[in-house]
């Protein structure tokens, strides 16, 4: 019986970057989200994440050269397993010296798992025909701050639509009749990418005025 492939998710872009206090700035400045900027040595490392991506980027110093893309996985091992199984040249599982990426210390790749088994540090790799080269990263837990908060359960769901209802209600009291739905789908939007209440009603009140020329009262 076939079984279905491992999860492997883009977890990883690389850049190459000349000036990397130019490239965070550029990066800040799209708002996206700073994750990590460490320095040790010969080594830094930044890692930042467009709004919303389940991917990042990562540049610096130290790093490994050529195009590097990272995909996620849970079980380095079982991943490693399925690479062979499809006929690809894969490493041997390693962990880097240095920590994840840091080519600086010599040798810059160990043989195995981290030892500490600690998640984002066990690695296989791989290149395609064109010497591309591919990093498989064993994340079992994330860090704090790594995942984009969604209201995806009932309870959560069923606070966020109250209050909703709470802010449409000021909007309903002072505007011209409407359909309710029309405000409260870029309000909730809104809410779900991370702008406040109150940023969210303004939203919500723009986009009634703009698309549907609701007036005031």
């Amino acid at each position: 019986m076939a079984t279905d492939p491992v999860d492997m998710k883009l977890e990883v872009v690389m850049l190459a970057v000349s000036d990397v206090d130019r490239a965070k700035a550029f990066y800040e400045k799209l708002g996206w989200r700073i994750d990590i900027d460490v320095a040790g040595g010969d080594f830094r490392g930044v890692q930042i994440t467009p709004h919303n991506s389940e991917a990042s980027i990562i540049f610096g110093k130290g790093l490994p050269s050529g195009k590097n893309l990272v995909l996620a996985v849970d079980d380095i091992e079982a991943a490693r397993a399925e690479l062979v199984a499809r006929g690809i040249d894969v490493s041997e599982v390693f962990h880097y010296a240095g920590g994840p990426f840091n080519i600086t210390v010599e040798p810059a790749r160990v043989n195995g798992r981290d030892p500490e088994g600690r998640s984002y540090f066990s690695f296989v790799s791989f290149e395609d025909p064109e010497g591309n080269n591919w990093l498989v990263q064993e994340i079992t837990t994330r860090l704090p701050g790594r995942e984009w908060k969604r209201a995806i359960d009932t309870a959560t769901l069923a606070e966020l639509l109250h209050e909703t209802s709470e802010h449409h209600d000021h909007y309903e009291k002072t505007h011209a009749k409407h359909d309710w739905y029309n405000w409260y789908a870029p309000y909730l939007s809104a809410r779900q990418n991370g702008s406040s209440s109150e940023e969210a009603a303004a939203i919500a009140d723009r986009y009634m005025d703009e698309t549907f020329h609701v007036p005031p009262l």
